[in-house]
């Protein structure tokens, strides 16, 4: 077992920390949040003073803050991780952010001789909790190799994709595919509602046939309930959605679909509606059909 120092106690890092300290790890964690803190002493970890004392006491360091700019202050900055970092200590960012920004850190990395991976999860709150997320990393294979004992503590499904910035590129078509899947079954349950169709019957049989996907599975009762608390929230995936669409464009690649999801991603988080959990785009769709409070 090693240590691990946790920066980012969320909604998704708080949870990982909390599996790594079951699984037999030394976790010292740090957030701006004293709340946040208190969940990590109270599992068993232990909360450093910032990210030098962090980085000094841990062997090896993950990451899960909220976007490209965090992810450089908090490695990159004259007080952040590669400025206190051992030559072969290892970095993993497992927030979601531009894969340019992932690039970016490794190189950088170099420098000071530490060993880089981006990888980001998907599975929302619960695969944070249950320990069964989707990891996809990117970096050099032996580094992903070492990171593995602690990969397999918080995730399911581990694969390593590629080089640096690899696993963030996975990330955003992760995030292209689950908003574009979520946008359609909203749809579909406010046609079906409209007819009177016994909703929670229907969604069993279409999750049953080739329209089944984990939207159906694990998200749709509660879209029907219209409960919207956050396990992903609209501002976070508003922020990923501008990542694909922009890489997109870098790459020549056309995404109509996503482009139009983004959009309506981009509507609710202006209407106010950014602290909702994603699921909430069952909202938009009520209010475009002119439903809303139906």
């Amino acid at each position: 077992m090693t240590t691990v120092g946790f920066i980012g106690l969320g909604i998704m890092g708080g949870p990982m920390a909390v599996n790594l300290i079951k699984a037999g790890h030394q976790v010292i964690g740090y957030d701006y949040s004293p709340a946040r803190n208190e969940v990590l002493t109270q599992a068993g970890g232990q909360v450093a003073s910032g990210i030098a004392e962090l980085v000094q006491r841990a062997d090896t360091v993950i990451t899960m803050v909220r976007d490209s700019a965090d992810v450089e202050t908090v490695a990159l900055g004259e007080q952040g991780i590669l400025a206190n970092a051992r030559p072969g200590q290892l970095y993993i960012d497992m927030s979601s952010i531009s894969p340019q920004t992932a690039r970016q850190v490794a190189e950088a990395a170099k420098a000071h001789q530490v060993r880089v991976l981006d990888a980001p999860v998907s599975g929302g709150e619960a695969g944070a909790v249950e320990g069964t997320l989707s990891i996809m990393v990117g970096g050099e294979a032996a580094d992903f190799e070492a990171a593995l004992p602690i990969f397999e503590v918080v995730g399911a499904t581990v694969v390593h994709v590629g080089p640096h910035g690899a696993g963030q590129t996975v990330k955003a078509a992760n995030q292209l595919i689950v908003a574009g899947t979520i946008e359609l079954v909203a749809e579909a349950i406010v046609f079906l509602e409209a007819y009177g169709v016994d909703t929670e019957a229907a969604v069993r049989v279409l999750a049953g046939g080739l329209a089944g996907n984990r939207i159906l599975d694990r998200k749709a009762a509660g879209m029907l309930a219209r409960q919207f608390q956050p396990g992903f929230r609209i501002d976070l995936h508003h922020k990923d959605m501008g990542i694909v669409t922009s890489a997109a464009r870098e790459a020549g690649v056309v995404i109509p679909l996503g482009a139009a999801v983004a959009q309506l991603i981009a509507a609710l988080k202006a209407q106010g509606d950014g602290g909702l959990d994603h699921t909430a785009l069952l909202k938009l769709v009520e209010q475009l059909s002119g439903r809303a409070g139906a």
